[in-house]
């Protein structure tokens, strides 16, 4: 197919000339990065149009074939060898993708080195799962149920749509499409308008390894291509992470939603709890360590994760005012750069990296106006200003205190560097935030001794997908499940439990009167569905 329209990709950051911007820099900024920072053009983008979208569709459905194309036909054994393959394949290129986590959507060295390596370790951890003995769904083993003998293995939904987010172009997105291609689906992937080039050093990875038509790639517009796609009624499940907005408004495109498999991460306002006990002349080490795992929960990759630390309880008065004042002096010591940059003997790198585009600075400027407008204060230094000029998106992140109701950073996920610190007088105000948000991922705990930590887990067990105690919120290790309630996701993702949401169990029995032994035994020998793992 050839596109005919392209568009620059830009990096978030490149060194232009001197420094004209009126705002102060921070000492945490290195002289490199109080230069005037431009976007520079990284490469080129295809703009599939919706007839061409639609080809896409038709190369998916011919892969598809009502279940009977040469993908969902192969072996599971196959399949897995096809994807180890693919794994080898794309180690090659783990130095190019890593440069371009890095100057696409401004991801530290570090990072983009661990998102990587956290993948390929994901696929080999899912293969693995498939193949343990006790893995009843996938292994060839034949079940007694009284007279019934019953063999039991999954299978694919059909074609899937695999919409994955920007701030782990690769890691995030592989957590659903490679489970969906382990179990024979045949997958459609809409490349992110941001973070989208990665997927472009992918591309030729999957060529070599897995039969014509099995992934699609699709790259444009999400509004002029993914809705007629699902007004077709051809898509058979979707995987999209993403806003809860955009994945209503897809899912009401399908004709018949109610045949629709449905996998949804979305968004967050994960609360940190400081509980009264933190505080008192004994409890020093508990409130550095909680004060340590808060900011790291607050600001890692910018604060732009799902699981991150979206606003802080702290008991209102002095203890408020100490968490506030002690959280803005661990962000003023934060390192301030590019994604390369290093600090220190150079082991050490860029803590706070520039965000994708302005059009993020301008919603963190939005949230910070109204915040300040309604008697909110900027606690650290700086926080909120931008090093490196007019068009560089390299924010100090903004600790602000007291954040009340009235304010939209009370509720509206910030997904960037800004730290809110709220205050409650009782339990009760925390347990009403819980209860009347709409959002339901995660909730960190903070505690000394556990006081008031049972009654907030019986209260959250049933509002939040996880309750960390003492940390902040995460995915990982991914043998949990990653589950939430509401608005905040819908299915859980894991090593297992992915499987689980991409396939659907097919039963193959028998009476033992009714077929001899013989008979199953030659039809299991030249069934690939049936086909042993080992």
């Amino acid at each position: 197919m050839e596109v005919e329209k392209m568009v620059d990709v830009l990096g978030c950051c490149s060194l232009g000339g001197s420094n004209d911007a009126d705002a102060d820099t921070d000492g945490n900024a290195s002289a490199e990065t109080c230069q005037a920072l431009q976007p520079v053009v990284i490469g080129q983008s295809p703009q599939f149009s919706t007839d061409q979208a639609l080809e896409v569709l038709d190369a998916a459905r011919e892969a598809w074939n009502g279940g009977s194309g040469e993908w969902p036909q192969m072996s599971l054994r196959s399949r897995i060898e096809a994807i180890e393959d693919f794994v080898r394949e794309l180690s090659k290129h783990r130095e190019a993708i890593v440069t371009v986590l890095m100057w696409e959507i401004g991801k530290n060295r570090k990072d983009a080195e661990a998102e990587f390596d956290r993948t390929m370790v994901f696929i080999r951890e899912v293969i693995a799962a498939i193949r343990m003995p006790d893995a009843a769904e996938y292994n060839d083993e034949w079940q007694h149920v009284g007279s019934t003998r019953a063999f039991v293995r999954r299978a694919a939904i059909g074609i899937i749509m695999c919409l994955g987010p920007y701030n782990y172009p690769l890691n995030e997105t592989y957590a659903t499409l490679i489970p969906a291609l382990l179990m024979g689906n045949v997958v459609i992937m809409k490349i992110p308008t941001v973070g989208g080039l990665v997927h472009s050093l992918t591309m030729d990875a999957f060529a070599k390894t897995l039969p014509h038509g099995t992934i699609n790639f699709i790259s444009g517009s999400g509004r002029a291509t993914m809705p007629p796609l699902m007004e077709t009624g051809k898509i058979d499940g979707l995987a999209f992470i993403g806003g809860s907005k955009a994945a209503d408004e897809l899912i009401q495109k399908h004709p018949q939603p109610h045949r629709l498999k449905v996998f949804l991460q979305l968004e967050a306002k994960n609360p940190a709890i400081f509980l009264p006990d933190l505080f008192g002349t004994s409890e020093d080490a508990a409130l550095d360590h909680a004060i340590k795992e808060a900011v790291s929960g607050g600001l890692s990759y910018n604060g732009q994760r799902c699981t991150a630390l979206k606003i802080m309880f702290a008991p209102k008065g002095s203890n408020a005012e100490l968490i506030a004042r002690r959280i803005a002096e661990k962000v003023e010591s934060m390192h301030i750069g590019l994604p390369w940059q290093t600090f220190g003997d150079g082991d050490k790198y860029s803590q706070i990296t520039p965000l994708p585009n302005l059009k993020r600075v301008a919603y963190m400027k939005k949230l910070i106006d109204d915040a300040t407008s309604k008697g909110a204060k900027i606690m650290n230094k700086n926080g909120g200003s931008i090093v490196g000029g007019r068009e560089s998106t390299l924010m100090i992140p903004a600790v602000l205190y007291p954040v009340t109701p009235d304010m939209d950073l009370y509720k509206d996920e910030q997904f960037g560097p800004i730290v809110p610190i709220a205050e409650y007088d009782s339990m009760e105000t925390v347990l009403e935030y819980a209860r009347e948000g709409i959002y339901g991922q995660q909730a960190s705990l903070f505690t000394a001794k556990g006081d008031d930590s049972s009654l907030l887990i019986d209260r959250f067990a049933n509002v939040f997908g996880k309750i960390n105690l003492n940390g902040s919120c995460g995915r990982s290790p991914d043998s949990l499940p990653f589950s939430g309630r509401r608005s905040s996701a819908m299915g859980v993702m894991s090593i297992t439990e992915a499987l689980r949401e991409f396939s659907v169990p097919t039963v193959i029995s028998y009476k033992e009167s009714n077929i001899a032994d013989t008979v199953v035994q030659s039809i299991e020998k030249e069934s690939s569905f049936m086909e042993s793992l080992v």
